[in-house]
């Protein structure tokens, strides 16, 4: 199990060169000056020329990536284009909120994913099933700009039951609760109908086994049959459906940050993108490519607590 982790971490390290030379080659030849941006629509030729000079943009392609490199190395993300704000500082006060986020919307996509599985599974070909086989197609189609827009107005504008927007209330208070409400419904659907879906086919497949046929012929209580016997051997793939959705929402809640003006990574890699703030996008990159790996690296490890079978070698 160590000798897995060091290796994941020395695959980390080359998976991060590679990703920020491909984010860093993407801004650099992207459309648009951000030293333009910067000046203004006032701004001189001259003005843009030193700022393009104060910011090394007239330096070559090879120049700048090394000298990011080197940044990133000691711990330096620099600093933005826009608000000459440090990148590290600038992402650890937005990057609570995406966490909040995603965790909410996992909680939400599991356990609906995992009921709405179960059920389907359960009461295979039946009403039920056809139900839960509908709403994870619906899950998976509807876009997350347009939930969350139908949910705002539904439940905030109409009913008035929940707040339209922001994170600002503790997560722990009834008011911040009801802040993530909406936007992890939205964020979590998506999500919920894939485990859902992963659920039934991996109870469907144990539960023709022959140890779960043997355990009901022992005439072990179904119920234990189900949550003991077929529940946790069938849990495997779902578990690695939920370790990609959920470094995925990390990553993804750019749309959903946006209709609900929540101020996290996701909108402040969008604004930065807009405004050709290179430093802000390459540090946002990086924390989610980086979250992304240690997140399966722990569902890789879950798969030893809940399989004893499974072995690193």
């Amino acid at each position: 199990m160590v000798a897995m982790i060091i290796r994941r971490f020395i695959q980390l390290i080359f998976l991060l060169f590679g990703i920020s030379f491909l984010v860093f080659s993407s801004m650099y030849i992207a459309p648009g000056d951000p030293a333009s941006m910067i000046g203004g629509p006032t701004a001189t030729e001259s003005d843009i020329e030193a700022i393009r000079d104060n910011l090394g943009l007239n330096d070559s392609f090879l120049t700048q990536y090394g000298r990011y490199i080197g940044s990133v190395v000691q711990g330096d993300l620099g600093y933005s284009y826009q608000t000459r704000q440090p990148v590290s500082e600038a992402i650890t006060i937005r990057f609570p909120n995406t966490l909040k986020l995603a965790i909410a919307s996992m909680i939400v996509a599991i356990i609906i994913g995992i009921i709405a599985g179960l059920i389907s599974a359960l009461k295979h070909n039946s009403w039920l099933d056809v139900s839960s086989t509908t709403f994870a197609l619906a899950g998976i189609s509807i876009p997350n700009f347009w939930l969350g827009a139908l949910l705002i107005l539904l439940f905030a504008v109409n009913l008035q039951w929940l707040p339209v927007s922001g994170l600002s209330a503790p997560w722990y208070t009834i008011d911040g609760i009801k802040e993530l409400i909406l936007p992890a419904i939205t964020l979590g659907t998506g999500s919920a109908a894939m485990i859902a879906r992963m659920t039934r086919s991996s109870m469907l497949e144990v539960v023709k086994a022959d140890y779960v046929r043997t355990a009901r012929a022992k005439g072990v209580k179904e119920r234990n049959v189900i949550w003991i016997h077929t529940l946790k051997n069938a849990m495997i793939p779902v578990l690695t459906v939920i370790g990609l959705n959920f470094g995925a929402l990390l990553g993804g809640t750019i749309i959903t940050e946006k209709v609900f003006a929540i101020n996290g990574v996701g909108r402040l890699m969008i604004d930065a993108i807009a405004a050709r703030d290179f430093p802000m996008v390459q540090g946002s990159v990086l924390l989610v490519a980086t979250l992304f790996v240690l997140v399966n690296l722990i569902v890789d490890i879950v798969y030893t607590y809940v399989d004893p079978r499974i072995k690193y070698q």
